[in-house]
């Protein structure tokens, strides 16, 4: 593999999918920062020539996480997304699903594929997620320190084992062999890079990996035995035979599985009056519900802050069930302190007419604080022209300075629930503050959602009784 040469050197070919210098080292730069007799770079160049002759660079999405390969991105010219260590399967099955014209390539070793993600690894093989996956088995934990890893072979020596790999250990884990007991993953196959031969194999199971995605035949893995000179404490040709003499009869070479499976028929979704008939909304006409469906202005991103014990969570709850009643796209993502009770809890609520790019409300567009130092932590964030609305006297925003280009609204939610029978329902007298306030949600849906997510009759009651206080005393208070 080569990069834009250094001077004096003479210019090599180079893959279109490698940039033309790599950073990682100081440019202008020629090669990459692997050992000398380490595999990566083969196998990165194998995988830039078929991106290359398929033409498909720009679709091309690579996922890399936490290992030896790292720093890969450094070295492809596509898109890259770095997921943390052992999630490249789930975050590759995300990108497939969110771009299903991309071609997604997962590279792992076996420290991330076989250890820490493993669990990610087998699911989506036995879901046949469309992506494709390159495992590189060199038997150790290369980047960390050569620690003993899943595939560390029997007798194997290594920092952490260093009597070698004994019964109590286990035997090593042979991928291939795991996955082809599954009826989903489309192609399997082990290879090797420790010689020409083992490499123009590896090639043509790269190829026809990349080809499968390509044509939408389903999961396909290629597991590529290579060297590891550095944590082996081997000379880079001592370790290319290591590779040869004893992984191969641990890890025979062959294909496990080359069974194509047809592509999923697209899922036409159901028509909006549909979708809402099987969520039971009630309160609203069909023709209302279409209205609120087609309403692609709606971009709330909600963060909703207390006490653990103040109902945070069931509020972002009762939200995003009623945006997705009300045909938003909606998502919530709940964040609590070490304390269940008294503790700090917060949640993400995002209610969309397109697309959710991330379901956390860095930058809200509404605060709901049910506490002062909820306030004091949030207001800061809140979008220029937001909203905020807080559980509590209204001099405290000026005690914290919350800018005057946001709108405030203070509504003492805990002494008005606590009138009618229950503090504890100060959340739901927010809820009757939020849909005064703001405009994306109406009565009707809110009050559905309320009525789904209720145990019973008279709870749902109760919830009804302090959001109509909430919205009759911030509707009476025109919210500003």
């Amino acid at each position: 593999m080569s990069a834009t040469p250094s001077v004096g050197k003479p210019k090599q070919a180079r893959a279109r999918s490698f940039y033309p210098e790599f950073f990682r080292k100081t440019p202008p730069c020629d090669h990459t920062h692997y050992c000398p007799g380490c595999g990566h770079g083969v196998i990165h160049k194998l995988i830039a020539e078929a991106i290359d002759d398929f033409k498909i660079q720009d679709r091309t999405v690579l996922i890399s996480p936490v290992g030896c390969s790292v720093f890969a991105y450094y070295y492809f010219d596509v898109g890259n997304i770095q997921a943390a260590h052992g999630r490249a399967g789930a975050v590759a099955t995300a990108a497939k699903r969110a771009l299903p014209e991309a071609i997604v390539l997962a590279y792992q070793g076996d420290g991330d594929l076989a250890a820490i993600g493993l669990a990610e690894t087998m699911h989506a093989a036995n879901r046949g997620e469309p992506f494709t996956l390159f495992f590189v088995n060199n038997a150790i934990y290369g980047m960390t320190g050569g620690q003993m890893a899943p595939t560390t072979l029997q007798g194997q020596k290594t920092t952490t084992s260093p009597l070698g790999r004994g019964r109590m250990e286990g035997a090593p884990l042979r991928i291939c062999e795991l996955l082809s007991q599954m009826d989903a993953p489309a192609f399997l196959e082990r290879v090797a890079v420790f010689d020409g031969k083992s490499i123009m194999r590896a090639r043509r199971a790269v190829r026809k990996a990349i080809e499968n995605q390509v044509q939408g035949r389903g999961f396909s893995l290629v597991e590529i035995l290579s060297p590891c000179p550095t944590a082996w404490n081997m000379t880079p040709v001592e370790a290319a035979a290591w590779v040869k003499d004893s992984m191969l009869p641990a890890f025979p070479l062959g294909n496990f599985r080359d069974r194509p499976n047809p592509p999923e028929p697209p899922r036409p979704a159901p028509p909006l009056e549909e979708t809402h008939r099987l969520l039971q909304i009630g309160g609203i006409t069909a023709g209302q519900a279409a209205a609120l469906g087609a309403d692609k202005s709606v971009e709330q991103a909600i963060n909703i802050s207390g006490f653990g014990g103040q109902g945070v969570m069931y509020l972002g709850r009762v939200l995003a069930e009623a945006g997705m009643r009300a045909g938003l796209r909606s998502s919530f993502l709940p964040s609590y302190g070490p304390e269940m009770r008294g503790g700090t809890a917060h949640c993400s609520v995002c209610l969309s007419g397109r697309e959710i790019g991330s379901p956390l409300a860095t930058r809200p567009t509404l605060l709901v604080a049910m506490n002062e130092p909820s306030l004091q932590r949030f207001h800061s964030s809140v979008l220029p022209g937001g909203l905020v609305l807080y559980n509590g006297p209204a001099e405290h925003f000026q005690v914290y300075g919350v800018s005057t280009e946001l709108r405030t609204q203070a509504i003492q939610a805990t002494e008005i629930a606590d009138g009618l029978g229950s503090a504890r329902l100060a959340n739901m007298v927010i809820l009757g503050a939020i849909v005064a306030c703001g405009d994306f949600l109406s009565a009707p849906v809110v009050e559905a959602a309320l009525d789904s997510l209720a145990r019973n009759a008279a709870g749902a009651e109760r919830n009804r009784r302090c959001f109509h206080a909430g919205l009759g005393t911030v509707a009476a208070a025109k919210c500003v």
